[in-house]
């Protein structure tokens, strides 16, 4: 039997939490996203986003935050959780959290980690379909996902899930990484 018909996506809990944080977080990659910026004239820009393969692979470091996964434990938040069916064991194996913008709406999906482990069996996409379908019930228009651009893994798992470039930022993140914007429409 497959991995993708031994696990379900539920609601997360508080007491899933802990499960999500010690999930493998971690990856590597041998291809980023490589970002130019130029002025071509005082009111003329011209950015150019290029794949890039690596002399070797690198590491990537997704640090879990407790405190997105504790904010989007009430009703009106998603967090959802991707578990073994089997009544032997609750293993979480993957998670996903979305923070909705209502009065836009429009929904950032801030976490989709899947254990390393279980990556690759169609665990990330199904959670991806359940968010699509919370935040259709939810009066949500446009879902955005931001990744960084050392994520090359999470950018081809967006284009692969219909998901288009929309945009940058050129320090999202704390350490002032780049991130680059996918969204979907709703429908």
């Amino acid at each position: 039997m497959s991995v993708q018909q031994q696990f379900i996506i539920r609601d997360g809990t508080a007491g899933d939490i802990a499960a999500c944080i010690a999930l493998d977080h971690t990856g590597e990659t041998d291809t980023v996203l490589q970002m130019q910026m130029m002025q071509l004239e005082p009111n003329r820009w011209q950015i150019r986003l290029q794949k890039e393969h690596l002399p070797r692979k690198i590491d990537l470091i997704i640090e879990p935050n407790a405190a997105r996964l504790q904010a989007a434990l009430p009703a009106d938040r998603c967090f959802l959780v991707a578990a073994h069916r089997s009544p032997e064991t609750s293993e979480v194996l993957g998670y996903l959290v979305m923070r909705p913008e209502t009065a836009d709406g429009v929904a950032t999906i801030t976490d989709l980690v899947v254990s390393r482990p279980f990556r690759r069996a169609g665990i990330g996409t199904r959670l991806l379909n359940v968010a699509r379908r919370w935040a259709r019930e939810s009066g949500i228009h446009r879902l955005m996902i931001p990744t960084p651009t050392k994520n090359y893994p999470a950018v081809r798992f967006c284009q692969e899930n219909g998901l288009v470039f929309c945009g940058f930022n050129d320090r999202y993140y704390p350490n002032q990484d780049i991130a680059v914007f996918f969204s979907q429409t709703v429908r």
